[in-house]
């Protein structure tokens, strides 16, 4: 059973392709015109003019997936039912963290490739913003728990791949509902239905940090500390997008 059989119901709702963070993906996928979503959940991000085939391991997930989305199939990253080089290119979307062995669906994502990997990941290492930060610190230790740092990356795909690393600034008006996105508009998290689309708000007690952020935004200490960030149109919250580029 995967974690989103509990806690993905209402996903498709939340999380939504952001067209920045789209664009992004699309260029890092280059010519690739057969493409594997691995952990593809309700289907964002997957390029509606290349051929796609989605693997998620949750019932839950794929039964949100729209009739025009791309084939799914169920199963989990580190044994993927896929013949080697199958595909022009795998991509994965803030899934790592939900693999049971990010080492091995590593190496079976490179297996099954011609040209590349292209990951969109998370630093759980860099500087956390201040919902982590001032709110729920325990979001990160669990994120430096499940994330590798971006440094492991050539280590993992060693042998295997040349690869670069860049950051993905998220918009102030991102309209995908992960955990950064509401880096502008803090009373977001107060929202049941936006927490119900964030994992993290589901693995830990959040009900005292709920309160303390509640309670800053009516007293306006939020915005005595991090006021100046609503003058910026993105920031850098640590997300990264990692092009492995495959040695045959």
């Amino acid at each position: 059973m995967s974690d989103y059989d509990t806690i993905g119901k209402g996903y498709a709702g939340q999380r939504r392709p952001d067209p920045r963070i789209a664009a992004r993906l699309a260029a890092a996928l280059g010519g690739a015109r057969t493409v594997l979503n691995v952990g593809a959940g309700a289907g964002s991000y997957e390029p509606a003019d290349r051929q796609v085939v989605a693997l998620e391991p949750s019932r839950v997930m794929l039964a949100q997936r729209a009739a025009s989305a791309a084939a799914a199939v169920q199963g989990r990253a580190e044994a993927l039912p896929f013949a080697d080089r199958a595909f022009d290119a795998t991509m994965a979307v803030l899934t790592l963290h939900h693999w049971a062995d990010r080492a091995d669906g590593l190496a079976e994502c490179a297996r099954v490739a011609r040209e590349r990997v292209v990951l969109l990941t998370f630093d759980a290492f860099a500087e956390g913003f201040w919902l982590v930060r001032d709110y729920f610190p325990e979001f990160l230790e669990l994120d430096r728990r499940q994330f590798p740092p971006v440094g492991d990356y050539a280590t993992l795909f060693a042998g295997r791949a040349d690869v670069e690393i860049a950051s993905v600034p998220v918009p102030r008006d991102c309209v995908d509902g992960f955990l950064g996105a509401y880096w502008a508009r803090p009373e977001a998290y107060l929202d049941p239905a936006v927490r119900a689309g964030i994992s993290s708000f589901a693995r830990c007690d959040t009900a005292a940090g709920l309160e303390r952020l509640r309670a800053d935004l009516a007293s306006g200490a939020w915005h005595a500390r991090n006021g100046e960030l609503l003058e910026r149109d993105a920031l850098d919250l640590g997300y990264r997008l990692v092009v492995a580029t495959l040695a045959r």
